[in-house]
């Protein structure tokens, strides 16, 4: 039987503070998103696809580091709601281009206002310099571990 003295508690672990803070950041993020009736995902695809005038899907998928199932089923629920629309090609029935529309367009500016003021929620209260820290110590966890996938959830 272990000896529960052997056990570090959860508090102690930089890990669980990283997971605290983003859960909170997130969720927050996710009902300011959810308000204007997108999701998180579908979100960063929309982000994505702002200023680019079409991209493949495969394209998308590898930027991302999400898989072309993942690319298409977030499309397809943008295409539902009328905010990016799937282009064929005349000569290859089989190329596809993603663009957003002009409702895409518009909700794009909107909802990076809302990822902006949930940053400024959260971290506003960090001196430059300590912001500046943490995104630089965050930025080479990710290089180091070769972390990709966008997180979206």
């Amino acid at each position: 039987m272990a000896n529960h003295a052997e056990l570090s508690d959860l508090e102690t672990h930089l890990g669980y503070w990283l997971r605290y803070v983003s859960n909170h950041v997130s969720h927050a993020f996710s009902r300011k998103v959810e308000g204007k009736g997108v999701t998180v995902a579908e979100w960063v695809m929309l982000r994505q696809l702002y200023g680019r005038e079409g991209t493949i899907p495969s394209a998308l998928a590898d930027e991302l580091g999400m898989t072309r199932g993942a690319i298409s089923k977030l499309a397809d629920r943008l295409i539902a709601k009328s905010l990016i629309t799937k282009s064929l090609s005349d000569e290859d029935r089989r190329f596809q281009s993603l663009s957003l529309t002009q409702a895409g367009s518009a909700l794009v500016p909107e909802i990076a206002r809302l990822a902006d003021e949930n940053d400024a929620e959260f971290f506003d209260h960090l001196a430059p310099d300590e912001r500046e820290l943490v995104t630089r110590v965050m930025k080479d966890i990710v290089r180091r571990r070769g972390l990709s996938a966008v997180p979206v959830e």
